[in-house]
């Protein structure tokens, strides 16, 4: 078992399918997402996370939107990251004035 996963903007992007890889309910999802918000909202929930900027989600082959390396913690599975990144996310956007 790997000890980490990946996160795509795709996952949690607003605009996205669940077949173009959205993971997350459409109420959670984000507009206009980047990697690197991704990182910061991960590193804030205290997770261990690094931007790989020249990688590609490959259902989007195209667009080199980057993805996150997410260290593992404890038992947290990850649809269960996925939405409490998406929750962060919301409220960071929320505090920023971003929409």
């Amino acid at each position: 078992m790997p000890d980490h996963f990946y996160v795509y903007p795709s996952y949690l992007g607003r605009g996205r399918s669940r077949d173009e890889g959205r993971r997350v309910p459409v109420d959670l999802t984000v507009p206009d997402l980047t990697a690197e918000e991704i990182l910061a909202a991960a590193q804030h929930l205290g997770y261990k996370a690094t931007l790989e900027a020249d990688k590609q989600y490959p259902r989007a082959a195209a667009l080199f939107l980057g993805r996150i390396k997410v260290m593992k913690r404890g038992t947290t599975t990850k649809a269960a990251f996925l939405r409490a990144l998406a929750t962060e996310l919301h409220r960071r956007r929320a505090a920023g004035g971003k929409k």
